[in-house]
């Protein structure tokens, strides 16, 4: 057991640097009918990807949470995968 937690501690996880993807392309509104880019952050299964997977700051995660919301809301996206 010990040697197990061992090899675990032994081998380092590489981050990988993430950028906010708003702000690299200097987008500063998050359109609600652009699905194109809504779809970078949803899983296959239509679920909303988190933060540490996206690299969004807070303030675009909220936005693109709400615009993907909406999305859904107005049918142009799915609630869920085909």
């Amino acid at each position: 057991m010990q040697q197990r937690q061992q090899q675990r501690q032994d081998k380092p996880r590489k981050q990988v640097k993430r950028y906010c993807f708003f702000r690299a392309n200097d987008i500063q509104d998050v359109d609600y009918k652009d699905i194109e880019t809504l779809r970078r952050f949803l899983s296959s299964n239509m679920k909303i990807k988190p933060r540490r997977k996206t690299g969004l700051s807070a303030k675009y995660q909220r936005k693109v949470a709400k615009a993907i919301k909406q999305a859904r809301i107005a049918g142009l996206l799915g609630f869920t995968a085909k």
